[in-house]
């Protein structure tokens, strides 16, 4: 055995004979954090990875470092838990001191990269540069709060409808580079602003999936009010707007910084989209079942108007004035194959733009959901926008503000999301029939790449992530 094992050995026997040792007392000078400890590494012990069990399933019933089981139904740890939890994996490190003195730290982590020979529930850690065993590592360390990344990236995450995981993809290489998985069915993305986090909802369990980018796991799981479909955040980055898609209608509003579902505000049917607006004084939501828009004040987090539209309301995007206000919704409507225009300030449809048939294409009706046209996005510069049509298997190009057509490119069968890199170089779509994301060059409308992803991709988003 090699000697720094034995040191970890003897002090972890010397530790875990005295459960009441105070966790201040053991390290002289380092004093582990709570707050730390719950949210950033608890959400570890509840994590999947590939080939292992989650801690939990063994750590509940430990004599050892013994993890608080879950309440039926519930999906993280109450405060009285987290309490009981820190205090367990406090009796099993050296605070401050070298990290492989920490039988915490130790038994998780390969044998090579030095760790302890054996650890009953497996190796998870292949090296001390796994992000999660360097959160654990900060903690036994002192630290209060996030590491502050050395680095952010642009990513493009594409989530798999009929999935399990979401597809992470570098723009630069137009390679995959990670997966987000433990997920089913996951529906909208969104980004946190400053690539802390990434936010996908969960139809499978109704709750909104925080995945912290630096290690792609999910790290909290906030129930909601019923089942979600799209996701929006604010620009501060201080809360998250969630669809639900079930009847009489909802928005849930997350507080990011507490991890809670504070509101759930009612609304005129059942949301499937939801887009803060670029200003973030707004929030609207689309309902299929009742075909209306409903705005919802961001300051308040009430309805504040709705409009009726003459068929169920599916994607839409905004067109923003000169002060950076709203100035028109574009709207892809139930069984319309096109996008209609409304006035944010005058509230009524003022433009229908029909997409016209491509030559010698030809036209798909079967699996539609009603959506012959279902996806929309403006460029960055706010000169264009582009539509995806499930039809024609073809992204339209209108140069805005005059909505005059200047382009089309092939996108696959069933065309859904469409995402803008942010200097609007490149375009990424989901294309749903072929198991692919296309990336378009937007000043040629040439196909750059067709990215192998998951089952049935539809949605998708620009982020920002750490990538140190």
């Amino acid at each position: 055995m090699k000697p720094i094992n034995l040191i970890t050995s003897l002090a972890c026997i010397l530790l875990t004979s005295i459960p009441a040792l105070s966790v201040f007392a053991q390290s002289g000078n380092v004093e582990l954090d709570f707050d730390y400890f719950k949210n950033e590494v608890q959400p570890i012990f509840l994590a999947k990875r590939e080939g292992n069990v989650r801690c939990i399933q063994c750590h509940d019933r430990s004599s050892n470092f013994r993890l608080q089981a879950l309440e039926e139904h519930k999906l993280f740890f109450t405060e009285e838990q987290s309490r009981k939890n820190f205090e367990s994996a406090s009796t099993m490190v050296l605070a401050g001191e070298d990290p492989l003195k920490s039988r915490f730290l130790t038994h998780p982590l390969a044998v090579a990269a030095g760790g302890d020979p054996f650890h009953g529930g497996g190796k998870h850690f292949h090296s001390q540069y796994d992000p999660e065993w360097r959160i654990m590592a900060d903690w036994v360390a002192g630290a209060t709060s996030r590491r502050v990344p050395r680095e952010i990236a642009v990513r493009i995450i594409q989530t798999n409808a009929a999935s399990d995981n979401a597809t992470v993809i570098d723009p630069v290489s137009n390679q995959v580079v990670g997966r987000i998985t433990d997920i089913e069915i996951p529906h909208g993305v969104v980004g946190a602003p400053d690539g802390s986090q990434i936010y996908i909802t969960n139809e499978s369990l109704h709750s909104l999936d925080i995945v912290d980018s630096r290690t792609l796991r999910v790290k909290r799981r906030i129930p909601l009010s019923g089942r979600p479909n799209n996701v929006s955040v604010t620009g501060d980055g201080k809360k998250v707007y969630v669809a639900i898609m079930e009847m009489p209608g909802a928005l849930d509003v997350i507080d990011v910084a507490s991890m809670t579902n504070i509101k759930t505000v009612p609304v005129n049917g059942a949301i499937h989209n939801v887009y803060v607006t670029p200003d973030s004084k707004f929030v609207v939501g689309g309902s299929i079942q009742t075909r209306t828009i409903n705005v919802v004040d961001t300051a308040t987090d009430e309805l504040v108007w709705e409009l009726e539209m003459s068929q169920g309301i599916r994607p839409m995007i905004f067109s923003t004035n000169p002060d950076g206000s709203t100035k028109n919704i574009f709207v892809q409507l139930s069984g319309f194959h096109g996008f209609v225009v409304v006035d944010f300030a005058m509230r009524k449809e003022v433009a229908r733009v029909e997409l016209p048939a491509v030559p010698d294409q030809e036209a798909h009706f079967d699996g539609l959901q009603g959506a012959p046209a279902h996806g929309l996005a403006i460029s960055p510069d706010g000169k264009q926008l582009w539509a995806t049509s499930k039809v024609y298997s073809h992204a339209y190009v209108y140069s805005l503000p005059d909505l005059k057509e200047i382009g089309r490119v092939f996108v696959g069968q069933h065309p859904e999301w469409i995402t803008f890199t942010p200097d609007g170089k490149t375009v990424y779509i989901g294309a749903a029939g072929d198991h692919v994301t296309f990336a378009v060059d937007t000043a040629s409308l040439k196909t750059i790449a067709r990215i192998p992803v998951g089952q049935v991709p539809k949605r998708l988003a620009s982020v920002y992530m750490a990538v140190d």
